[in-house]
């Protein structure tokens, strides 16, 4: 019993020390929201932004590519998105070098792996970052194919 007590004394003590901690990492960060006006509304109305600097670090929220009425290459909506993204790089100070993870969520991986593949390579060259592909069932807004983050380090 005085083990268990210990335990969580001490796992009690842990999350009161850390937690002011954890929770003041976005109080000192450089938080960027979208500059179209609605899109920052919603992002204020949903409690998320485009990207967040953490020291030298840049975590850029996911950005959904999908293909507008009418179109039927993927890589269209790939290219926006990348767009997006490298311009919320600008935005912070970084650029696609920079990028050192990318996470991507598809509706159908295996099918839009080669667009993907073929415009991430046009914005991301050697030596290329971490990359981790998901499926997942869907996401929002409905049409979207695939949502795409990344994280990237500033060079001080």
């Amino acid at each position: 019993m005085t083990t268990l007590r210990t335990s969580t004394v001490a796992l009690l003590f842990l999350a009161v020390a850390t937690g002011p901690v954890l929770a003041g990492a976005r109080q000192d960060a450089k938080v960027l929201m979208n500059e179209d006006p609605s899109m920052a509304t919603l992002e204020e109305e949903w409690g998320f932004a485009d990207a967040i600097v953490v020291g030298d670090t840049i975590y850029v929220s996911g950005v959904v590519a999908g293909i507008r009425e009418g179109e039927s290459d993927l890589k269209l909506g790939y290219e926006r998105a990348f767009e997006r993204i490298g311009a919320t790089l600008k935005r912070a100070g970084a650029t696609w070098d920079d990028v050192v993870d990318i996470t991507s969520f598809h509706t159908d991986l295996t099918t839009q792996m080669p667009a993907i593949v073929a415009v991430k390579n046009k914005y991301v060259k050697p030596p290329f970052p971490a990359w981790t592909a998901i499926q997942v069932s869907r996401l929002i807004p409905n049409n979207g194919l695939t949502e795409i983050k990344v994280v990237a380090k500033v060079r001080k």
